[in-house]
């Protein structure tokens, strides 16, 4: 098999694939005739060959993907025109706190909060796979630690957690892009009953600074 024929057999099967697919199933594809390494610059060509037009290949935490390219959304939101879901302001602030800081425990998050924070929202996170228990603190209690899952860093198109936006200088919060991704990533999920909160105080993200009150903080605002 030629190489243009190789990416012909890829092109087809992450086009009809459900999911993203890892290294590990492509090579399936060709009995294990081809290497790793070939197979990621077969892939890197068809990602070039789609460049530039409205499907393009990413390759993500858990696999490879062909999905819309970002400047289609405004013409195929015009073929399901329901508005997405809201979702609380409790949900965010508490993903992107898990998301920076993580392996963090709900103490670490009420903490950076100012709130308590409702088991609905945790089981909300864990239900739509975004984030998981991952161990316990050696600590009274033995507090469930939570860390984000590859399903949150494909749902942002992100390879790993080093692509998430950098914190703000002071590291006093986590920066708006985060929001922005995060609000597209969540288009189709019900997230809003998870909690109704009025205004709450976020405090510091960052695991190297101390927990002080942030009034201009990106993530403070209502649920």
């Amino acid at each position: 098999m030629n190489t243009q024929e190789a990416k012909i057999v890829l092109e087809a099967a992450l086009l009809t694939a459900e999911r993203p697919l890892p290294l590990a199933e492509l090579r399936r594809l060709f009995a294990d005739e081809l290497n790793a390494d070939t197979l990621r610059v077969l892939l890197d060509e068809l990602r070039g060959e789609w460049a530039g037009r409205g499907v393009e290949l990413l390759a993500l935490a858990s696999g490879w993907r062909f999905q819309s390219a970002p400047s289609m959304r405004v013409y195929l939101d015009r073929l399901n025109p329901k508005k997405p879901p809201k979702y609380s302001r409790a949900v965010l602030e508490t993903l992107a706190i898990i998301a920076y800081r993580q392996p963090a425990t709900r103490g670490d998050i009420e903490e950076i909060r100012g709130v308590t924070v409702s088991p609905q929202v945790i089981r909300a996170l864990e239900e739509r796979g975004w984030i998981e228990a991952i161990g316990q603190r050696e600590a009274p209690g033995r507090p469930a630690l939570f860390a984000t899952t590859k399903a949150f860093l494909d749902d942002l198109g992100l390879r790993s957690l080093d692509e998430l936006p950098p914190l703000e200088s002071n590291g006093a919060a986590a920066p708006a892009e985060f929001e922005l991704q995060f609000a597209a990533a969540i288009d189709g999920a019900s997230l809003d009953a998870a909690e109704n909160e009025s205004t709450v105080t976020v405090h510091a993200v960052n695991s190297q600074a101390p927990a002080v009150p942030s009034p201009s903080d990106p993530l403070s605002a209502s649920a």
